[in-house]
This record gives C-alpha cells, sequence and structure tokens, in this order.
C-alpha cells in the first residue's frame, strides 16, 4: 500500500488507484498527495457508517459526507477538490470494472452551499427519541445518546469525546470541543437532561470497568462508545420508528438547526450553537427556511 493513499480493504483498490494518479495521468506528486488525504478522510467517514466496501457507497452516503466537510469548517475550495478526487476514483473502479456504476453521476455539483441537508419531521424525531427497548439494559445510556443529539445538535465526534466533567446537569449546559479543539458551550433540554442523569446514575456505574477515562457514554465494554456505534444506533432507532429513509447523526443535526431556524432563531445563534467558524456555512437553514415556509404557505393560505 502506498504511503499517501489510505488504508482500507483490498475492493477498494488504493495501491492500483495510486498507480493510476501516478503513472498514467502523470499527476504531480503534490497533487496525489492532496487526493489521497481528501480520500483518507473519506475512508474515516465510511468505517464510521460502517461500510467496509466500494459498491456500497450510494449518492446519500456521497452527500452525507459532503455535509460533514461542510459543517467541519472545511472551505468551499476545499470541499471542491474532495469532490474531484472521488469523482476520478470512481471513475477508476468504472473503468477496472470494479462497479457497474458511478454513484457520483447523482452527486450535486461543487456548490455544495445551495443544497438543502435532509431532516426529520417534529413527528418523526418523536417518533426516533421514543424507539429505543425499554427492556434493554442499555435502554437509558441509548435514550439519553439520541435525546442528547437532538438536543444539542452536536456531532458525533464531539459526543463521543463528550467527558462528564464537562456536563453541568444543575445548570442544563455541556461544554464540547468541536473541530480544531475549539471550545463551546451547548444548552440541554430537559428530557436530555433527565434521560443523561439517569444514564449516568443507574447505567454508567455498572459499565465503567476503569476504562471510561472519564467519557460520558460508554459502550457495553465499559470504553469509550465509538463513532460507528452511534451511527449504528441511530440507524437502529430510525428504523424501530418507521422512518422509511436512511438516518444518521448529521441527519439529526441538520434536523436540529432546521427546527431552531423554523421556530424563529437568530441566524448569529444558530451559528454559535452548531459551532460554525463562518455564518455562511449556517446561511443554508435560511434557504431551508424559505422551503418550509412555502410549504405552510400552500397548505394552509386558502389562495396559495
Amino acid at each position: 500500500m502506498k504511503p499517501v493513499m489510505p488504508e482500507g480493504p483490498a475492493e477498494f483498490r488504493f495501491e492500483q488507484f495510486y498507480d493510476y494518479l501516478t503513472f498514467e495521468r502523470g499527476l504531480s506528486d503534490r497533487t496525489v498527495v492532496a487526493y489521497g488525504r481528501d480520500l483518507s478522510r473519506w475512508m474515516a467517514f465510511l468505517e464510521a457508517a460502517g461500510i467496509s466496501a466500494p459498491g456500497a457507497v450510494d449518492v446519500r452516503i456521497l452527500r452525507e459526507w459532503i455535509f460533514e466537510l461542510k459543517d467541519s469548517g472545511l472551505a468551499a475550495t476545499s470541499i471542491r477538490r474532495a469532490q474531484s478526487a472521488i469523482r476520478t476514483y470512481f471513475s477508476f473502479l468504472l473503468a477496472e470494472g470494479v462497479l457497474a456504476s458511478d454513484p457520483t453521476d447523482r452527486l450535486d455539483s461543487p456548490r455544495v452551499d445551495r443544497t438543502l441537508p435532509e431532516f426529520l419531521s417534529r413527528e418523526e424525531v418523536g417518533r426516533v427519541l421514543e424507539s429505543p427497548d425499554p427492556t434493554h439494559r442499555l435502554y437509558w445510556r441509548d435514550r439519553a445518546i439520541l435525546e442528547f443529539l437532538y438536543a444539542t445538535g452536536v456531532r458525533v465526534s464531539e459526543l463521543g469525546d463528550l467527558r462528564i466533567a464537562s456536563v453541568d446537569l444543575e445548570e442544563g449546559f455541556a461544554t464540547v470541543f468541536g473541530k480544531g479543539s475549539k471550545e463551546r458551550l451547548v444548552p440541554v433540554g430537559g428530557p436530555a437532561l433527565r434521560s443523561l442523569e439517569r444514564y449516568l446514575r443507574e447505567v454508567r456505574p455498572a459499565l465503567d470497568r476503569g476504562k471510561g477515562d472519564g467519557h460520558v457514554f460508554l459502550n457495553a465494554r465499559g470504553t469509550p462508545i465509538r463513532r460507528e456505534s452511534i451511527w449504528s444506533l441511530v440507524r437502529t432507532a430510525a428504523k424501530r420508528a418507521g422512518v422509511n429513509r436512511k438516518v444518521s447523526p448529521h441527519t439529526i443535526r441538520h434536523t436540529y438547526a432546521t427546527h431552531l431556524v423554523e421556530g424563529g432563531a437568530d441566524l448569529a445563534a444558530v451559528q454559535e450553537l452548531l459551532g460554525h467558524a463562518d455564518i455562511s456555512t449556517t446561511q443554508i437553514y435560511t434557504h431551508l427556511n424559505r422551503a418550509y415556509l412555502r410549504e405552510v404557505h400552500r397548505k394552509y393560505h386558502p389562495r396559495s
């Protein structure tokens, strides 16, 4: 495996792709390294989503990845370059006969700031929050994770890194560390606080075997919960709730922001709550809000 390319299952053919870029395309070392960096970030995203073969990638997964890059504060030019790298990679797999179709064909144009993210309705998210099995021994952990995601809009990485010392149950706030270790304070609503408090009191002590390292959310082995486990938990909750489309932690983050804007929240406040470095990243929700207002007008105005 070439050092500039990510590690991954043989099906991804990263070594052959390196040779293709270097010898067939004749790209510079600098460009090949940039491709490798983009693919490494993409591969980490796929692993967290539980995807282990390129044939399992579809346009929805690619869009989720683009939105994660956007939320991470990556510049638009960097996102466009990453999209270009992925398009080139899938074109290579298609030419090699690894895939029969190219999932990037339906990928939105590089102007990702104009694409609206998917989100859940209030009724749907309510069903998702209620979906964990109350007879399961990890019920309060799972309920607390889902409630906390929707109550705060945190990224999945921020949830996994959350420490007990960073949560103030009495005041109803949590301190999270976003991209670049940037610290921000997020309010935690009543239902999430109650679920979190019960998990910390009744479940976490039994899970922690000295390996929790102060993290709030632990897995069944007593170690900090991994990103892919949170993804799996959210997918399972959505399925149990009867939401007939794929839902990720990022979907819940978008749902959080959407419901704030629909409720009249100030865009600058939403930017602060989401931890966006630039308000232009948050402005996508103004487009989404206009779409929501148009729908309200269509449904309820007698002459719409």
